[in-house]
């Protein structure tokens, strides 16, 4: 079986990302215009090359019959970066958006942009949650 990048990304029935799970759209998640991520943009690109490069390799390592353990191994690495990619993700995000969300709150007084904060907030806890049950 051979999977596409479009197939790996893309969301399905039940999948926690997109609308179903209640993420917000993008223009809903960055009122500011960007993403935290984006100065890091061509490393992460250059970072998720390298990963799809890994994933590549374990089909490879099925398709020539490779030993077991040998194709485990390369399951644990690939497991790995995904999730050093997602925790740098999420530091980004709390370093950007939520800190964002807070400086705006403070800006606005803290009853009217307190709900932002609470949001942005529980954004990144669901997404943590997501990360811990992976």
């Amino acid at each position: 079986m051979t999977t596409t990048a479009a197939d790996a990304t893309a969301p399905t029935d039940g999948d926690e990302r997109g609308q179903a799970s209640g993420h917000t759209s993008a223009q809903d998640s960055v009122p500011h215009g960007g993403h935290g991520y984006a100065k890091q943009k061509d490393q992460h690109l250059k970072r998720l090359r390298r990963i799809e490069g890994q994933i590549r390799g374990l089909q490879r390592m099925v398709e020539e019959d490779v030993y077991c353990i040998d194709i485990l191994t390369q399951v644990s690495a690939s497991t790995k970066a995904l999730q050093s990619f997602a925790l740098q993700l999420l530091e980004e995000h709390l370093r950007h958006c939520v800190a964002s969300a807070a400086v705006e709150s403070a800006a606005q007084g803290e009853a009217e942009g307190t709900g932002e904060v609470d949001a942005k907030v529980a954004e990144a806890t669901a997404a943590i949650a997501r990360l811990l049950r992976t």
